[in-house]
């Protein structure tokens, strides 16, 4: 964790919030950045996981991001504990979606044979309108690969505005203007990312 800035002193997260809830975003970047190390503390919990640390670090700091932007300073609390609750739910989502999709089967897996030796898939038994199973296939088959590219091609600012926007990982879905309120940029901003990633997505579909 070295890598890692060290975390605020209570009256330097004071001062900051202060002046973050004052419109200062560079305060906003600055209460994000001296609290990853919070994040990697967090994701080295999961380290038993069969999942890349990087990849629960980013993960981890969308509810960092998350915590800081909806955090209330009223209510006495400190932000890191609040953070940490933010954090740990943002990353056990993932991890709930990443197990979801893990137990998906292909469609097209074999199965086995029938009695004359032609392979059997599942895609061959199941009972369904013969006209739907091709339309489910391909559905299912392109939520899956959306999900890839979302995690695999989209800026770390594109991800947060895609799954807040679309409620994706079985999230809350949110309106342009509330992300720009939450993030703390304009809408057109906000627009405009959505815009570019949504893009980005089209080219592989």
């Amino acid at each position: 964790m070295k890598s890692f800035p060290n975390p605020l002193t209570p009256s330097e997260e004071k001062y900051y919030i202060q002046r973050y809830t004052e419109g200062d975003l560079n305060a906003k970047h600055i209460l994000i950045e001296r609290n990853l190390r919070l994040v990697a503390h967090i994701a080295k919990k999961y380290q038993y996981l069969d999942e890349e640390p990087e990849d629960l670090i980013s993960v981890g700091t969308i509810g960092l991001i998350k915590a800081v932007v909806t955090f209330n300073s009223d209510k006495g609390n400190r932000l890191a504990a609040y953070a940490s609750k933010c954090i740990d739910n943002e990353i056990l989502m993932y991890l709930r979606t990443r197990k979801k999709t893990c137990k998906e089967v292909s469609l097209y897996e074999p199965i086995g044979t029938d009695r004359e030796g032609n392979e059997i898939k599942l895609y061959d038994i199941i009972e369904t309108e013969e006209d739907d199973v091709p339309e489910r296939i391909h559905l299912k088959e392109n939520i899956q690969k959306l999900y890839e590219k979302v995690e695999n091609e989209l800026s770390q600012r594109e991800k947060l505005v895609l799954k807040m926007r679309y409620g994706l990982y079985n999230g809350e879905e949110y309106t342009q203007r509330e992300i720009a309120a939450q993030l703390g940029i304009s809408r057109s901003y906000v627009s405009r990312i959505e815009k570019s990633a949504v893009e980005k997505l089209r080219n592989f579909f």
